[in-house]
């Protein structure tokens, strides 16, 4: 009697710890949203991350391995705002059964105006707002223990020790943008992405291209640049880690504008310096004080 007590207790045993042992599956088409759902899953996530830091996300396609991982998961992220076009595709092709969440559609916009000034379009870009990262990593907690409440004490402990992170960096951010006379927060940018950034921090932004990396700026508009930034007396001209606008040269000759530190707009970096969301803020804020001051 006693022998098949203890085996029954240490049956139940292996298979909670069986269960304890199983991970939520996530897929994360969002180089930012993967680093937030490692951070907060920890041990109890195994996070596949379709978009790689470096990656252009605008140019972006699922492929089968893709689409065979999302059928699998148990939650998909999206950095949303009209950002992944292929919201469809997923849902229709891989036959999905997890929740998909998409992510930035949960918090308040910014609008911009589209390359021919005749509409007003989503700025998908909104983790350039630290505020925006604190949002996005207490949705990915919800959702996490939504989908396995039995974790819901490690993932609120790691949620908060991130929060905690981005609260320092936050506070960083301001004390280095403070050394920036207001007057010289003017950002000329290779594509429009940092909106949310110069919202923030008191920025004004200029950009060469459109929303995304493929809006081929008019010659019209590159002489009103120009124009602007010799008006504006603009120290520096930001080209960004995934492409070499073909007008900057043209525009560092006619203003005298120099060029700053390559910024990285779309997601993470691809080197060891950008490659995490602390990292790759640090970088652009220190290339954009640096050579604006």
């Amino acid at each position: 009697m006693i022998l098949f007590r203890n085996i029954l207790i240490l049956l139940v045993l292996g298979a909670a710890g069986a269960s304890a042992a199983e991970k939520v599956r996530v897929s994360s088409f969002s180089t930012i949203l993967t680093e937030i759902a490692e951070q907060v899953g920890g041990d109890h996530v195994q996070v596949t991350g379709h978009v790689k830091p470096g990656m252009d996300p605008h140019d972006f396609e699922p492929k089968p391995d893709d689409l065979k991982a999302v059928a699998e998961a148990q939650l998909i992220l999206l950095s949303a705002k009209h950002m992944e076009s292929y919201v469809p595709k997923l849902k229709e092709s891989s036959g999905a059964k997890g929740d998909i969440v998409q992510v930035g559609d949960q918090f308040p916009s910014l609008k911009m105006k589209s390359e021919e000034g005749e509409k007003e379009i989503e700025d998908p870009h909104w983790w350039h707002s630290i505020e925006n990262m604190q949002r996005a990593t207490a949705i990915v907690r919800d959702e996490l223990i939504k989908v396995d409440p039995t974790d819901k004490a490690d993932v609120t402990k790691n949620a908060d020790q991130y929060l905690a992170k981005l609260a320092a960096l936050q506070k960083w951010v301001k004390m280095e943008v403070a050394s920036l006379p207001r007057n010289r927060r003017k950002l000329v940018t290779s594509h429009d992405a940092f909106q949310y950034f110069a919202h923030d921090y008191g920025f004004t932004i200029y950009p060469i291209e459109g929303i995304t990396t493929e809006d081929e700026p008019s010659s019209k508009k590159v002489a009103s640049l120009i124009g602007i930034i010799k008006e504006q007396g603009v120290k520096a001209i930001f080209p960004e880690t995934i492409e070499n606008p073909k007008v900057l040269t043209e525009i560092t000759r006619e203003t005298g504008a120099k060029v700053g530190g390559e910024l990285v707009a779309d997601g993470l970096g691809a080197t060891p310096e950008t490659n995490t969301y602390e990292g790759m803020m640090r970088h652009n804020v220190m290339a954009i004080v640096t050579a604006l001051k």
